[in-house]
């Protein structure tokens, strides 16, 4: 194994601890979710540091709000909010053809769904699959031209940023029957599929890109309590160990600015210019996973270039023609 590619910051750096020093003016970069949670923090990380960034996200009126609070901060308009549903392989084609042949130097495949009871995209994907994977894959092979252009433009590598979990550890994909169309549904099984699904998609994307100067890898960006609970109650996340008696986040939670952190390290870091393929979390190269560590790592087939070959196939497959 090539040598393990670290960075000075850790588990408890901020995103503004990340991105401090670098000077992203020119630069523009998308991030899917970005109304709430993590999302608004790597947005507003990025814009502070000088990036035009567009929060790609499903509610006008909360992504309004966030491009409006962070260009206050800024001083000048540096944020703008962008109309995508990523449950619906159509508005995702509209935003693509919205956004036209304009460069892009980062796509930060941030939004996501967590253990919805079963429920199905506009489209009849199993919705975590479909969101969290299908709607990222649509989106960013619409747009990968884009961050061709970027690179080009810039003298600099695009980089694509793909949010998995230590979910992942839960299950790998199911490449029979990825909807579940005929198995019982299991929401946490489900949700690790699409996290395996988001490593292996950024495995796959940078194997195709690289040589045209776009890098891609995925993050785990931690525990964090965000809206991304909002299909669990508070007793199941008490039963889980993830709240403490007094419902308070367990030691180990990270703040929203902490855990946007990797993601932002991920765009930025001079560590992983020309590099991907990876799975980074606490801005570093994950190690592999471990009993004696569960929370985290990396396990093997989240990395494995032959199923991100076979979910690559079959994501084309599926959402047809433009992919």
């Amino acid at each position: 194994m090539a040598e393990r590619i670290t960075s000075p910051f850790g588990a408890k750096s901020t995103a503004r601890e990340v991105v401090a020093g670098h000077d992203l003016s020119g630069r523009v970069a998308i991030v899917t979710g970005a109304a709430t949670g993590i999302g608004v923090e790597t947005a507003r990380a990025l814009a502070l540091a000088g990036a035009e960034v567009i929060i790609a996200a499903r509610k006008p009126d909360l992504g309004e709000e966030v491009a409006n609070a962070i260009n206050e901060e800024a001083g000048l308009k540096r944020a703008s909010f962008g109309m995508v549903d990523l449950a619906s392989l159509a508005s995702i084609r509209h935003f693509a053809h919205r956004w036209g042949d304009r460069p892009i130097d980062l796509l930060i495949n941030n939004a996501g769904v967590m253990a919805s009871p079963l429920m199905r995209t506009a489209d009849g994907f199993e919705m975590q699959f479909g969101t969290n994977h299908l709607g990222h894959f649509l989106l960013s092979v619409l747009l990968a031209p884009n961050l061709v252009a970027g690179a080009k433009a810039s003298g600099k590598r695009s980089r694509l940023v793909s949010l998995s979990s230590i979910g992942h550890r839960r299950a790998g994909v199911n490449f029979d029957d990825p909807n579940y169309e005929h198995r019982d549904y299991d929401k946490w099984e489900a949700y690790g599929q699409a996290k395996t699904a988001n490593s292996l998609f950024a495995v796959g994307f940078d194997q195709r890109f690289k040589d045209q100067g776009v890098n891609a890898n995925a993050v785990m960006p931690g525990g964090i309590m965000t809206p991304l609970q909002r299909h669990m109650s508070i007793e199941e996340q008490r039963a889980m160990g993830w709240l403490d008696e007094n419902d308070k986040p367990r030691e180990g939670f990270k703040t929203t600015e902490q855990g946007a952190a990797t993601s932002v390290w991920a765009a930025v870091g001079s560590e992983l210019e020309g590099v991907g393929g990876l799975y980074l979390e606490d801005c570093n190269q994950a190690v592999p996973w471990s009993q004696e560590r569960p929370w985290n790592g990396v396990m093997p087939h989240a990395l494995d270039p032959e199923s991100a070959d076979r979910l690559w196939d079959l994501s084309v497959k599926t959402v047809g023609a433009g992919a």
